[in-house]
């Protein structure tokens, strides 16, 4: 696999720790559809895709996560 070219850096405002996600207890949803996982750590919440579990995770505060989960439920990132 090719090495990425693309530099990581933190962004402006990124208040959020670097959380080690080697023991997170992933988990998928309910039906097993799909390859999203999440995992509650140090009072973050962690999304990742689980068909490439060591690409980057999403990491959100409880609000954060909370206004994203409303948004899906509400159907605001619904493409159909």
């Amino acid at each position: 696999m090719a090495e990425s070219t693309i530099d990581q850096h933190p962004l402006a405002g990124w208040e959020k720790p670097d959380l080690d996600l080697s023991k997170a207890d992933w988990r998928s949803s309910s039906r097993g559809l799909g390859d999203v996982q999440i995992a509650f750590i140090e009072g973050f919440i962690a999304m990742r895709n689980g068909g490439s579990p060591h690409s980057p995770s999403l990491i959100f505060t409880p609000a954060e996560w909370g206004a994203f989960v409303l948004g899906a439920r509400e159907g605001e990132f619904d493409l159909t």
